[in-house]
């Protein structure tokens, strides 16, 4: 086992950010105002500033801006509010999270469940022996299980020396959905956590979260993901001085001198998710719309069986009701035998397959839009802000590709295939809710337009606006300014930069997602590497070097082109594009540096 993150284990979580009741009415004025003055903007960008005699390039630009502005309006109505952080007290009994049971006087009973398939059972061991630390105010039964779609000795042997119940399959049908729903057949807890093979429970897991379950409707709570193993990463002047000797060094330290403290390398790949934990999500328990996100959940098995149940039923109803139809049109019978319809019923109901989890790469979002969608029921959903558990980071660009794939391929086959926004039974503040995270998979499609039009200006002196006269920069300014102390005042003790940043940079990866899923492609269910691999990165970020070099290309001619004229290039259009190429390419460098990236030996020295 490659345990490089031991020597990050006495690391502690931050705690979560604290709820502002001041600063959520400082950041919902604020969105107010740079949804107005957007909305200006937009309309003057389509009425009176686009360049008619460049439309192929004009029209392109504002749709872009155009739907970058409509993702700003669904991701302003995502984080528009926040509530208290309150934990409840943990309940006593199982009649205190289900009141009509009838052995409501007894014990709770809860599974913990490892789902693993080839990761090193080692790696697991660990999760295992922080589960069994897991502390509780009152009496519960706790049992911990390995559920090993490998197969492996080695991982039943680890789950016998450490207490744990060992569950395999002959098959790996539906991956890790499959693999839960085989488990739940071979368990019955009243909830269950479900942990990946890398996850690491902390001893309050179940003391901070299970007072949410004495509302009888809540269905899951999700935790934080926490990766405790990011590197500590060196200051620019050790970084520089490393790699281009002391006159490196010294040009580091005047340039900290101005700007303050730079450190390099702390979070390379972005894995940090305190802004989807702390921010997004956390903001989405107002809507009920917080959705699971797999590792660190903690489930009603009720809730998860019954809404199994209803879709099964659907299912088969709906398979029943096409056998019909086609024997009806066949024997052009307008009734058919009660005898026939049992044998019908009957083969549809063994035809399809209970599926507690949905049989999907993204099976955590598709299950929760099943549960969040019956309204019958009004099961609810709760994001616990406080972090309970630990995990390990992507350590290398393939496997941060990897997985980064994996979630926007699945959450675009669910928009295309079960569109939640035309799903039965969800609200309209849950609606919206999926649509944001949905439409944010969408963003690469208008991204590489933000990315290439400044390069297309810097080569050709063809601009996309009428002209880049006062009139645009007095639309433009106020609405990115705006728009900017909004984003501050709502994102509020999470750096942006970063973030962002990562998200333009991601176009390549987000074009061959939504590429894959037009054509039809299944989306693998490639397990995420949970150790480093080797190798030169570079041939993944071909397309950001790409973008890179033509700006750089593109600048050096534009500014030649205004030094020799004559040009159809202005000087303010030069000065505006070169400043956002500028932009695009800090965005850029951030994932070519992840490429480039090595983690450090316990030495401090770079691996060969």
């Amino acid at each position: 086992m490659d345990d490089y993150f031991l020597k990050y284990e006495n690391r502690q979580p931050e705690p979560p950010l604290p709820y502002s009741a001041t600063r959520e009415l400082l950041w919902q004025f604020l969105a107010v105002v740079a949804l107005v003055v957007g909305s200006w903007y937009i309309w003057w960008r389509w009425t009176g500033s686009l360049n008619t005699e460049a439309m192929w390039f004009a029209i392109p630009l504002v749709v872009a801006e155009t739907c970058a502005f409509l993702g700003m309006v669904l991701f302003v109505f995502n984080l528009w509010k926040d509530d208290p952080i309150v934990i409840i007290a943990p309940p006593a009994t199982l009649g205190d999270i289900t009141p009509d049971h009838p052995e409501a006087g007894r014990p709770i009973s809860l599974d913990v469940m490892f789902a693993t398939y080839n990761e090193d059972p080692e790696l697991v061991r660990l999760g295992i022996r922080d589960a069994k630390n897991i502390s509780y105010p009152h009496e519960i039964d706790i049992r911990i299980h390995v559920l090993d779609d490998g197969r492996r000795d080695e991982m039943r042997q680890v789950s016998d020396e450490e207490g744990a119940n060992y569950i395999a399959r002959t098959t790996n049908e539906g991956f890790k959905a499959g693999n839960l729903r085989h488990a739940m057949e071979q368990t019955s807890g009243d909830l269950l956590i479900i942990c990946d093979a890398d996850t690491r429970p902390f001893p309050s897991i179940l003391e901070n979260t299970l007072g949410y379950f004495k509302d009888p409707k809540m269905a899951w709570v999700q935790t934080p993901q926490w990766f405790y193993d990011l590197p500590d990463g060196e200051t620019l002047d050790a970084m520089m001085t490393r790699q281009f000797g002391p006159w490196g060094g010294s040009t580091a330290r005047a340039i900290q001198k101005i700007v303050g403290p730079v450190q390099m390398g702390t979070d390379p790949f972005v894995s940090d998710p305190k802004m989807f934990y702390d921010i997004i999500q956390r903001r989405r328990n107002w809507a009920n719309a917080s959705f699971c996100c797999g590792a660190g959940s903690i489930h009603r098995r009720e809730a998860v069986m019954e809404a199994a149940l209803r879709s099964f039923g659907r299912k088969v109803e709906t398979r029943t009701h096409a056998t019909e139809e086609v024997i009806t049109v066949s024997s052009k019978e307008r009734d058919i035998a009660p005898d026939l319809m049992d044998a019908i019923r009957t083969e549809a109901a063994t035809t399809e397959v209970l599926t507690p989890y949905k049989f999907h790469v993204s099976e955590d979002i598709y299950t929760s839009i099943v549960m969040h969608s019956d309204r019958e029921r009004g099961w609810k959903s709760k994001m616990h802000p406080i972090v309970e558990s630990k995990m390990l980071s992507p350590q290398d660009l393939l496997t941060w590709t990897v997985q980064r794939y994996k979630y926007a391929g699945g959450s675009l086959d669910i928009l295309v295939n079960d569109n939640p926004l035309f799903r039965r039974g969800l609200t309209f503040a849950q609606r919206m809710m999926y649509a944001t995270t949905f439409y944010s998979y969408l963003a690469p499609i208008w991204n590489v337009i933000f990315l290439i039009a400044p390069i297309v200006y810097l080569f050709t002196g063809v601009s996309p606006v009428s002209a880049y006269s006062a009139e645009f920069f007095w639309h433009l300014i106020p609405f990115l300014v705006t728009l900017e102390l909004a984003m501050m005042a709502g994102t509020w003790g999470v750096s942006g930069f970063a973030a962002k940043s990562s998200y333009l940079s991601f176009f390549p990866l987000g074009l061959k997602a939504i590429w894959s899923v037009i054509k039809g492609q299944q989306i693998s269910f490639k397990v995420t590497p949970k150790v480093r691999q080797s190798g030169n990165f570079l041939a993944l970020v071909r397309p950001q070097i790409a973008i890179v070099a033509l700006t750089v290309l593109a600048g050096v001619w534009s500014l030649a082109a205004l030094a020799l004229g004559p040009t159809s290039h202005s000087a303010t259009g030069v000065v505006s594009n070169l400043l956002w190429g500028f932009n695009n390419c800090l965005a850029m460098l951030g994932i070519i540096g992840a490429a480039l990236w090595l983690p450090e030996t316990d030495e401090g020295n770079e691996k060969p």
